[in-house]
């Protein structure tokens, strides 16, 4: 007794805090970039550019190009032909450190110098944008065209979310969405749940054949069974002469793509519950179905949340089985096909993209935090007292 009390006296720092400490790094590690996503989506869309999210609270810097007025904008002063201006027009003011009038040499020149463009011609550009370009003779053909370095103080704004929010289509993108994912959610759960106990606690042939056969599907890929899933579905459909793209067809296809885990993670949980419970049910008179009711379903509580959230953020989060099996129309596209819609072919709207995510994160987060009450209501129903 003494050398057990020693061991535990002795116990090292990390033999003490080493799990807290693990813990603590894995939320650090998945904290720092979700941050950085929000601070992305809350910036100015040219500071996104111009800037990493971890330099958002200083002022950023950056290489722009500007064309002057043309020569309808002219006037002659002293003998001179003038244009004047502010090269930021309406836009937020920014303060220029350089700049030059050819690409390959942005910031040849400082600010508020006077520069030599040849033939007498001059262009003064100051810090604050106004600048002056001078001519001997009346300009002619195109405005001339300016590039600048210029420095522009932290901005913040929810323009990004409002572009999100309030753009055509996306409130009956978001009803879609709960449309698939809270059946396709439900199903497999309920279906998981029955063929779960059977394969756990009752003995029928093949019952053996049955588990490595969901084993054996966790390691299928999920695209290489969309194309033969989708043949069997369309014939199916047209035999019965039914239109293809419904809601019932997604559901069942993710039901299909889900089962494999539900059945395996839920097997696992109640394989392992007291043999005991299930003999007292059995000599009280309980058939399996009471058996699974009234003891095994309550008792299951933690397991059910928990593959409940998978589901949910796998279906809500899912945009190919959606686009295939569901379709792309405006009535039916998903949340994730519109916000993906939003950032355009080339995909290069950043703004956009950082402040999708954060959007399409709410509703999973809620359904998180709603779950946890049952999680812990789960493992309290699992304890059992003795008399």
């Amino acid at each position: 007794m003494a050398q057990a009390s020693g061991k535990s006296a002795g116990k090292s720092f990390f033999g003490k805090f080493g799990v807290h400490i693990a813990v603590l790094i894995f939320v650090v590690i998945w904290t720092i970039p979700t941050l950085g996503i929000l601070v992305s989506s809350l910036r100015d869309k040219d500071q996104i550019i111009a800037s990493g999210w971890w330099n958002s609270f200083s002022s950023s810097t950056q290489t722009e190009a500007g064309r002057l007025p043309g020569p309808e904008a002219q006037v002659e002063k002293d003998g001179r032909f003038v244009i004047e201006g502010n090269i930021f027009g309406d836009g937020p003011a920014r303060t220029i450190s350089a700049f030059g009038v050819r690409s390959a040499t942005p910031t040849q020149f400082q600010a508020g110098q006077a520069a030599d463009l040849g033939d007498g011609v001059t262009l003064q550009l100051n810090p604050d944008g106004t600048f002056v370009l001078s001519s001997p003779v009346a300009i002619e053909g195109r405005g001339q065209r300016v590039y600048y370095a210029s420095s522009a103080p932290p901005r913040f704004t929810t323009e990004n979310y409002e572009t999100v929010l309030f753009s055509e289509g996306i409130g009956r993108s978001f009803i879609n969405s709960l449309t698939v994912t809270v059946p396709a959610t439900i199903i497999p759960i309920m279906i998981a749940a029955f063929a779960a106990y059977a394969l756990a606690w009752m003995r029928f042939p093949g019952r053996a054949l049955i588990i490595a056969t969901i084993i054996g599907l966790l390691v299928v890929p999920l695209q290489m069974t969309l194309i033969p899933l989708l043949q069997l579905y369309n014939g199916v459909a047209l035999f019965f002469g039914v239109p293809s793209k419904t809601y019932l067809g997604i559901w069942l296809a993710h039901t299909g793509f889900g089962l494999p885990f539900a059945i395996y993670l839920l097997r696992s949980y109640m394989a392992g519950l007291p043999k005991e419970l299930m003999e007292s049910a059995r000599i009280d008179g309980a058939s399996d179905f009471e058996i699974f009711l009234k003891i095994v379903l309550p008792l299951s509580f933690p397991v059910l949340a928990s593959f409940a959230i998978f589901q949910f953020l796998w279906v809500w989060n899912d945009l190919l089985v959606a686009i295939v099996f569901l379709g792309s129309g405006s009535d039916q596209l998903v949340l994730t096909g519109k916000l993906n819609a939003l950032l355009g072919s080339r995909g290069g709207d950043w703004e956009i993209l950082t402040t999708s995510a954060f959007v399409t994160i709410i509703v999973p987060l809620i359904v998180f935090f709603s779950l946890q009450r049952y999680f812990v209501r789960g493992l309290l129903a699992g304890s059992v007292k003795g008399g």
